[in-house]
């Protein structure tokens, strides 16, 4: 353990293994994504696809190890049992900093299948990090504002097209398909922004999660609700890199989507989008009610 070391150069030292691991991981990760490019052979795309999963994960672990190396976390985790390798997961999460996905990462490799986020279509340009995503069949979303919609109509309609698309190549592999509902991290900003009903989370977005719903909801064969609090403060992902980050709290739960609610046309079935809507609602508010109860324990300890 380095976490003796002064908080900016353990910084330094993890933010240096962090970026080794990328030179590491993302050339090895392209020399095998070309040739499922260039090769469209589904029998080969699928050899290849568990090869590059398995690449993904090995470079999880490796962060894994720097993170132990370097933080003096106490980790508070519930709901680690019963999770399948195996099987296919829609997972929801809060989201309030960058570090929510080293702590999924990091507490869900190899316990079930690698995890893919939705991430903003511009993201692609990201150095290095970009081509990962992209070798791995992340999805990307444009993430149109309502007010760009309203100036461009014709692109109206594409973040489902795109998660679509997305969600019909992971039907060749097992894979845990991440959504943060809020489409967003949380800041007080934009919570008093939106005007949030909830205190602790911004209004939840389910269009998304109907989508992948409709395209893979009888391959899904459970929705993992997780629950991420910082009882300390959200942390920068700075601060995390220099260990400042003391407690996490983590919750997680297996639950089954209602039937009724697996496929249905969110855009054209005004019904089905309010029952959508009520539940990831109902959702919502049992999580908010629970970081809640979550802050106000660990504050008591």
């Amino acid at each position: 353990m380095l976490n003796f070391l002064p908080p900016y150069l353990l910084g330094a030292i993890a933010g240096l293994l962090l970026f080794v691991n990328v030179l590491v991981w993302v050339p090895l990760l392209l020399l095998f994504a070309l040739p499922k490019f260039l090769l469209p052979i589904p029998p080969i795309r699928r050899v290849i696809n568990r090869i590059l999963h398995l690449i993904g994960e090995s470079w999880i672990a490796c962060n894994s190890g720097w993170m132990r190396l370097t933080q003096k976390t106490q980790w508070d985790v519930q709901g680690l049992e019963g999770l399948n390798y195996h099987g296919w997961y829609l997972v929801v999460s809060n989201h309030q900093t960058w570090v929510d996905i080293l702590v999924m990462q990091h507490l869900l490799n190899r316990r079930i299948p690698l995890l893919k986020f939705f991430i903003k279509r511009e993201l692609i340009k990201v150095p290095l990090m970009g081509l990962a995503w992209w070798a791995l069949d992340y999805p990307f979303l444009y993430r149109h504002s309502a007010e760009y919609l309203e100036k461009h109509p014709e692109q109206r309609g594409k973040d489902y097209e795109a998660t679509r698309l997305a969600c019909e190549k992971f039907a060749s592999i097992s894979t845990s398909v991440m959504n943060f509902l809020e489409g967003t991290r949380f800041t007080r900003a934009k919570h008093a922004r939106q005007k949030s009903e909830y205190t602790y989370l911004l209004r939840p977005k389910a269009g998304g999660l109907a989508l992948a719903l409709n395209a893979l909801g009888d391959t899904f064969h459970s929705l993992l609700d997780i629950t991420i609090v910082y009882p300390d403060g959200i942390p920068t992902f700075w601060e995390f890199l220099c260990g400042k980050v003391r407690r996490i709290i983590v919750r997680m739960k297996t639950m089954e989507v209602p039937k009724e609610l697996m496929h249905g046309d969110y855009e054209g079935d005004p019904a089905f989008r309010n029952a959508m809507h009520k539940w990831v609602q109902q959702l919502w508010q049992e999580k908010d009610q629970q970081i809640q109860t979550l802050i106000t324990k660990a504050q008591s300890n």
